[in-house]
């Protein structure tokens, strides 16, 4: 390949050969040499984001689709608004690819007193600032663009979290100067790969029971296949958390259900916490991962399979890829026909018709039945995501939430993001009111983009997860400005679009309908009674009670 000419080129180059294909952002003056760049690029697009924020959960949601995500920003108050986006990238391991810009080292050297900056001639803060949010981070120079261009990739693929790479304006448009090739990814130590695969063979073996508990490492390492492949040559039954959900498939005839601790279904907990080996697959021991800290799993019973590392019982074997280990256990289990789980269930039949109100038992099995195979679900964290875990997925359908930094406005944009990624496939959006509230207008882009999603707001009146959490739900800072929310994809240019306004039975049965077929994007705002909630918030409600006084 002929060396590209400037050094945010080559960092180009190397993005489109990692997948991305798109770059989300704002664009501003000292970003401009980055903005042209990729505009000027064939096979990249800018997307241009409402604000920069949207911008990094856009690119979050893309990512979880397709692996990677790149988002551009310029100096100081640019970099800034997308930090929090950042942070909850880096919280769940979804690695994206931050390209921002300074002034030119000119303005830099003068201590000049410049836009975009605290005015006090220090032009390195914003980058301090970026430390505990990113893997690993960069300032570009002409002679270390190719050797750090190559670390910040090995490193956002070693821990599969954010990095950082500022480009100073002047020094964006500059030639590289030498030369390396590309870093090779971590390798299993064959001694340890092999004697941690046999203490996990040992482990099945012995084991009366046994099941496994897949987690969102597998997802974000791309590991599916891999893992369907132990599930298959073991023959176990699998469970996930709430975290992981749809990282493996539900139309899966070993798949039980949902465990969430004592907050789960008694049928499920009672199986993986009975269980004489449990073999975790990369999961996290989150609050809401573990029912407010209700799960009671045996850590000498427990395997856990993680990224680089394994641990049986309390027995760690040290540099051990997750791949490696699942390839190997694929084809050196042994066939189990002797463990049967339970059957997963769903959430049953929906309640009322006609006139009756919209409750949780009408609403959660009706959005439940509306999902297709092969749809990506964007559940904004809240009660609606509580409500849809326990949905039993279609076939090939992925369920995806922030569930560990759990950012309010996180969903809407980035639904948009991966509808972006994945264009052929169906995306569903459902989100709170309150949520919408932050990051509504990324509403327009969908549109923009001539992508056509499904979107379900759900209005309750306020904050309901706030509500059942706080000392006094009826406080007034849950409370919120009411928005006309159907009206809002007409006034930001979605025309053509399916809307409506439900509020009892008959309208979201006749919404629903509407929306399967109408070959348009579809925005549905569902009106229900303030305290609506399933099952799983009222019973987190509960558990947090004693968790919060702890």
């Amino acid at each position: 390949m002929p060396m590209p000419q400037t050094t945010v080129q080559y960092v180009l180059s190397r993005l489109r050969q990692l997948g991305i294909t798109d770059i989300f952002g704002v664009p501003g003056d000292f970003a401009f040499p980055i903005n042209d760049a990729i505009c000027e690029d064939k096979e990249l697009r800018f997307i241009g984001s409402c604000n920069e924020l949207n911008a990094a959960y856009a690119a979050d949601g893309y990512a979880r689709i397709k692996g990677l995500a790149a988002i551009n920003t310029t100096y100081g108050p640019g970099e800034l608004n997308a930090l929090s986006g950042i942070a909850g990238a880096y919280a769940e391991h979804v690695p994206i690819f931050h390209l921002t810009a300074q002034p030119a080292l000119a303005t830099q050297q003068a201590r000049q007193v410049v836009h975009h900056t605290l005015g006090n001639g220090e032009f390195d803060l914003f980058y301090q600032m970026t430390a505990p949010a990113v893997c690993a981070r960069t300032i570009i120079t002409p002679e270390n663009c190719i050797a750090e261009t190559e670390r910040l990739i090995a490193a956002a693929l070693y821990h599969r979290r954010p990095v950082y790479m500022n480009f100073p304006m002047d020094v964006a448009r500059q030639p590289v100067i030498g030369g390396m090739p590309p870093l090779a990814g971590p390798q299993s130590d064959p001694t340890s790969l092999d004697s941690a695969v046999s203490a996990i063979v040992n482990a099945v073996t012995r084991a009366q029971t046994a099941c496994i508990l897949p987690g969102i490492f597998v997802a974000r390492l791309g590991l599916r296949s891999e893992a369907t492949a132990v599930v298959e040559a073991s023959g176990l039954p699998f469970a996930t958390m709430i975290m992981d959900k749809t990282v493996l498939d539900e139309a899966h005839p070993h798949y039980i259900g949902i465990y969430d601790g004592a907050l789960a279904e008694e049928r499920v907990r009672a199986f993986v916490e009975d269980a004489d080996c449990v073999l975790a697959i990369g999961g996290l021991a989150s609050d809401f991962n573990t029912g407010a800290f209700t799960a009671k799993l045996d850590r000498s019973k427990t395997i856990n399979v993680l990224h680089h590392r394994t641990r049986v019982g309390n027995a760690w074997y040290e540099n051990v890829e997750m791949k490696d280990v699942l390839m190997t256990l694929a084809k050196r289990l042994p066939k189990r026909s002797d463990i049967k789980g339970p059957k997963p269930s769903d959430l049953g039949e929906p309640q009322g018709r006609g006139t009756d109100k919209i409750t949780a038992a009408a609403l959660y099995p009706r959005w439940g039945r509306f999902l297709r195979p092969d749809d990506i679900l964007i559940s904004e964290t809240g009660t609606n995501s509580m409500g849809m875990a326990f949905a039993k997925m279609p076939k090939g359908s992925t369920f995806h939430n922030q569930t560990l930094w759990g950012a309010i406005g996180w969903a809407t944009p980035a639904a948009f993001g991966a509808a972006l990624a994945a264009p052929t496939r169906r995306t569903v959006l459902i989100t709170g009111e309150g949520s919408h509230q932050l990051t509504a207008q990324e509403v327009s882009q969908f549109h923009r983009f001539g992508l056509k999603p499904i979107i379900f707001l759900l209005n309750n009146n306020g904050y309901l997860i706030e509500r059942l959490l706080c000392t006094d739900p009826d406080i007034y800072y849950n409370d919120l400005a009411q928005w006309h929310y159907h009206l809002l994809p007409q006034a930001l240019g979605c025309d053509g679009w399916f809307t409506a306004r439900v509020t009892m039975c008959a309208e979201l049965d006749a919404a629903l309908a509407t929306a399967q077929s109408c070959g348009t994007g579809a925005y549905i705002e569902v009106v229900t009674d303030k305290y609506v909630a399933p099952p799983l918030a009222m019973k987190l409600h509960e558990s947090t009670k004693t968790l919060y006084k702890s």
